[in-house]
C-alpha cells in the first residue's frame, strides 16, 4: 500500500484525509497543532480576511474615495437585504434557488458517479464514452440555454438541467481518474482473496477513491452554484440569479451585491456540509 497515495488521482485537500485513513498521519510541524488545530482557532482565522475586507470596503465608501453608486455602503447592502426580507421576497429566492441547486446537484452528482464508475472500471467504457464526455464538457453554460429553452420550455425543468449539467463534470473527471489509477497490486490482492465484482469494489477500490468523491462532490456543489445564475436567466421570475439581473436593470446595486454575499454565504455553507460528510465517509469505508 506504499504507492497508493501516488498512483491514485486525489486533490491536494483530500490527501492528509486519505494518509489518515491508511494509518500514515504525517508529524504536524511543531506549534501547528496548537495554532491551528481548534475550530475555534480556525472558524475565528477564516473571518479574518473577510472581517478585513468589510473594514475596506466601508472606509473607501464612508470617505468618498468610491462613488456610493458605484459602491453603497455596507449598511445599504444591509438596509437592502432587510427591506427584502420584510416583504418576504428574500427568503423566497433564497429557498428557491437552494432548492434548484440542491435538485441539480443530485442528479448531476448521482449520473456523474455512474458514468465515472463505468469509464474507470471499464476499458470499453473509457474507449466509448471518454471521447464524447470531453468534447461535451467544452461547451461553455450559456451554450445550453436557447437549446433547454426549445426542449423544455421556460419551466424549473430547464434550470434544474442546467444546474445537473454543470454539477455532473467534475464528479466524473475526479471520480473517473480515481478509478482508472487505483493501485493494480491492490486490485490483485483483493482477487487473491477471491474478491469479485462488488465485493471487490466494496472492499479494496471504493475506500481507495472515496477522498476524491468526496472532493468531486465539493467541486460539483460550487460548480452548482456557479450554473445557477446561468440557469436563472432561462426566463425566471424568483431566485438569487433573477435578484443579480433585475437589479442590473434596475441600477439597483446594493441589491446587486446583496445578492453576491449571499450567494457567497449558501456556497460556504453547503461546502461546509459536504466537509462533514467527506469525515464521517473516511471513517465509514476507510
Amino acid at each position: 500500500m506504499t504507492d497508493l497515495d501516488q498512483r491514485v488521482i486525489v486533490p491536494a485537500d483530500s490527501r492528509d484525509a486519505l494518509d489518515a485513513a491508511k494509518g500514515r498521519v504525517r508529524s504536524p510541524a511543531p506549534g501547528s497543532r496548537r495554532i491551528g488545530g481548534r475550530p475555534v482557532v480556525r472558524i475565528l482565522g477564516g473571518l479574518l480576511l473577510p472581517a478585513v475586507i468589510l473594514l475596506a470596503w466601508q472606509i473607501v465608501t464612508t470617505s468618498g474615495l468610491v462613488e456610493p453608486y458605484r459602491l453603497p455602503t455596507p449598511a445599504s447592502v444591509f438596509q437592502a437585504g432587510v427591506e427584502l426580507a420584510e416583504n418576504g421576497q428574500l427568503w423566497t429566492h433564497i429557498v428557491i434557488s437552494v432548492q434548484r441547486v440542491l435538485l441539480g446537484f443530485a442528479i448531476g452528482s448521482v449520473i456523474g458517479l455512474a458514468a465515472a464508475g463505468v469509464v474507470g472500471l471499464s476499458r470499453w467504457g473509457d474507449v466509448l464514452l471518454s471521447p464524447t464526455l470531453a468534447a461535451v464538457r467544452a461547451v461553455p453554460s450559456l451554450a445550453w440555454v436557447p437549446l433547454l429553452i426549445l426542449w423544455m420550455q421556460i419551466g424549473e425543468e430547464s434550470k434544474v438541467t442546467l444546474i445537473a449539467i454543470g454539477a455532473f463534470f467534475p464528479v466524473y473527471t475526479t471520480v473517473a481518474a480515481a478509478l482508472r489509477h487505483v493501485d493494480p497490486q491492490l486490485v490483485e490482492a483483493g482477487r487473491s482473496f477471491s474478491l469479485r465484482g462488488w465485493s471487490l469494489f466494496r472492499t479494496v477500490q471504493l475506500p481507495a477513491v472515496i477522498p476524491s468523491v468526496v472532493a468531486g462532490l465539493r467541486l460539483a456543489l460550487a460548480q452548482a452554484w456557479l450554473f445557477l445564475v446561468a440557469a436563472e436567466l432561462i426566463a425566471s421570475s424568483m431566485g438569487l440569479g433573477f435578484l443579480l439581473t433585475d437589479s442590473q436593470s434596475t441600477g439597483r446595486v446594493d441589491r446587486i451585491l446583496l445578492s453576491i454575499v449571499l450567494l457567497a454565504l449558501l456556497g460556504t455553507i453547503t461546502n461546509g456540509i459536504l466537509a462533514l460528510l467527506e469525515k464521517y465517509l473516511l471513517r465509514r469505508w476507510t
